[in-house]
């Protein structure tokens, strides 16, 4: 009957938010279900299955943490010494911050790190290397340590440690340390060995308002440590197994130390009013839903969402990956991991109630916001305040390939406790929530969503 009730929501999830193709894995009471929807393809399609092959995004960081600190269990790395101790020539315009920032920073996301600034740097073998080389000319957004902010950039960089301590290239560093010893078969970065097997495209919405083919598949190989596995809902539960287990392999041959990993799973740092968590460990976003703890990554790519979360103190694991873009795939995505959660654990996940609508409040934080990438427009009417998230013009234009999407202007709503915190209330950033930051005289100079730092540009 569980396996019924799974596949029955799935299906219906996916036939609401118009999703082509969804696949989910459980791990509970110590077996496997899985329930998979669609296809893999709308122009060319095959039924998604357990071991079809997608786009994972930013889960890709939980690996490329955990291959650190495999290396550090070894003796080849030390989480708090300075990256320049395995990476020497890495270098930033603040050359006293490049000095300071340790292994530890650019796991916990406190490197003070832009999000992504870096450009292509081709598919060869030095993709990292031309890409940690650019940093010299990308300025830090934050002082060192002194705060969380999401950085592409710092996992990248990670990555790169580990190709400089292996000997190795990143992706082989990975299929050695991980992949090999766990027995994921189905699990790769490189397209030659994606292309011979099931897989899905992403699909965004055209300007017809139908789905279409994303055609732009697979993101630079310089952002491989931060987003480049392709896998499979059924390699994700292996994944997830391991992380919840004793750190041995199904095998039973010891990987890595259970105190290691349960280490990744305790927080390091603090978030504020983030739905990405309540704070940062090594490689996981950590969250008290309902009175249990929560570790979780989700992950994006061009028309493709994923989401892995575990709950430790209970056995469980919920991997998801859909084919739909950003108006529809996190919110099935959300849907399913919190169907799961309440049917199979009884822990419900609720987005709290934002306050009535107060525009001399809203008034305050109008204006334009800005990242590396992206602009986001914080609006009002007499309807009530929107946000607007899009990627700059200017970078569509250089871009030279396809990029995702904008969203429409979203509603969003300021939470009680006078803190300056807000959520997310429609759209496809539905249940994201953030804070807007001030400077010491009560300015307001940013805004964080999704661990984001967007700085204000431009007052209303």
């Amino acid at each position: 009957m569980s396996q019924e009730s799974l596949a029955a929501f799935v299906e219906a999830k996916a036939t609401e938010f118009g999703i082509p193709g969804v696949a989910v894995g459980v791990w509970v009471d110590g077996r496997e279900v899985f329930a998979c929807h669609g296809v893999t393809n709308l122009e060319n399609p095959l039924p998604v299955t357990q071991d079809t092959l997608f786009r994972l995004g930013s889960v890709t960081k939980t690996y490329t943490a955990t291959a650190l600190m495999r290396l550090v269990e070894a003796g080849q790395i030390e989480l708090d010494a300075p990256v320049r101790r395995y990476v020497p020539e890495f270098a930033l315009p603040d050359e006293e911050a490049a000095a300071r920032i340790t292994v530890r920073n650019l796991l916990n996301h406190t490197a003070g790190l832009n999000v992504r600034t870096a450009s292509d740097t081709g598919d060869g073998d030095d993709a990292l290397a031309a890409q940690v080389a650019q940093l010299a000319g990308i300025p830090l957004i934050a002082p060192v340590g002194a705060r969380a902010s999401y950085s592409q950039l710092g996992y990248n960089l990670a990555g790169r440690i580990v190709e400089k301590v292996t000997g190795l290239t990143y992706e082989c560093a990975v299929a050695s340390l991980l992949f090999e010893p766990l027995g994921m078969t189905h699990s790769f970065f490189a397209g030659d060995e994606v292309m011979t097997r099931r897989f899905a495209v992403g699909h965004n919405v055209g300007e017809d308002g139908a789905l279409a083919v994303a055609r732009r598949w697979k993101d630079s190989r310089g952002n491989n440590p931060g987003g480049g596995i392709v896998s499979s809902v059924a390699d994700q539960l292996r994944w997830a197994r391991f992380h919840l287990g004793d750190g041995c392999s199904e095998s039973g041959a010891r990987v890595m130390s259970a105190e290691t990993l349960h280490r990744m799973a305790e927080p390091t740092v603090e978030l504020r009013s983030s739905s990405m968590g309540d704070a940062v460990g090594i490689g996981w976003f950590l969250r008290d839903v309902d009175g249990v703890r929560v570790v979780g990554h989700g992950g994006s790519a061009n028309g493709q969402f994923a989401e892995l979360l575990t709950v430790p103190e209970r056995g469980f694991a919920v991997a998801v990956a859909s084919n739909a873009g950003p108006d529809s795939g996190p919110a099935c995505n959300q849907a399913i991991v919190r169907w799961a959660l309440q049917h199979y654990l009884g822990v419900a996940d609720r987005d709290p109630q934002p306050l009535p609508y107060d525009p001399a409040r809203i008034r305050e934080f109008a204006g334009d916001y800005e990242i590396d990438a992206m602009m986001l427009t914080i609006s009002m009417d007499e309807a009530g305040p929107k946000l607007a998230v899009q990627i700059k013009p200017e970078l569509r234009a250089s871009a030279g390939t396809e990029l995702p999407p904008d969203l429409p202007p979203a509603d969003f709503g300021l939470l009680p406790g006078g803190a300056d915190d807000y959520i997310v209330t429609d759209g496809g950033l539905t249940g994201q929530r953030g804070f807007f930051t001030r400077d010491e005289t009560g300015t307001v100079v940013g805004i964080d969503l999704a661990g984001r730092l967007f700085q204000r540009v431009h007052p209303a």
